[in-house]
């Protein structure tokens, strides 16, 4: 693989890893949303999915962000009978999201963007040194 390749495969996981700490932030964001609607469903917890992709030209491997999916896990319930959401029972439900889940699935999309970076330096700086090797 030459280092323009490794470059773009680079580029290519830090898209991903910036999608899906977008997808994260959307999720902290909702935490606390209620059903806008009597007896509706809350937001729904979005897990950020990859699919990788082989590109002949390149000879590499590229991941590209692929369609969230939707967190099936059961809504939190809480005893609020004044919500205005609020089922027959005085409970309303509450979005599938745990804040430190998110919490921690953002700091693994930030430490993989992170080498991801690094990647991109250190293929930068040999290229750098490459046409400086070419010059002399």
């Amino acid at each position: 693989m030459d280092l323009n390749t490794s470059m773009i495969v680079a580029a290519s996981g830090m898209r991903a890893q910036s999608t899906r700490m977008r997808i994260i932030a959307e999720n902290i964001a909702n935490q606390n949303s209620t059903s806008q609607t009597h007896g509706g469903d809350p937001y729904r917890r979005k897990v950020a999915t990859v699919k990788s992709d082989f590109d002949r030209e390149l000879n590499a491997t590229l991941v590209k962000p692929g369609k969230p999916v939707s967190d099936m896990t059961d809504f939190r319930m809480q005893f609020d009978p004044g919500n205005p959401a609020a089922d027959s029972k005085g409970y309303v439900k509450l979005p599938n999201v745990n804040s430190l889940i998110e919490v921690m699935d953002m700091r693994e999309a930030q430490r993989s963007y992170e080498a991801d970076i690094s990647v991109m330096e250190a293929s930068k700086s040999m290229l750098a040194r490459t046409v400086d090797l070419l010059r002399r």
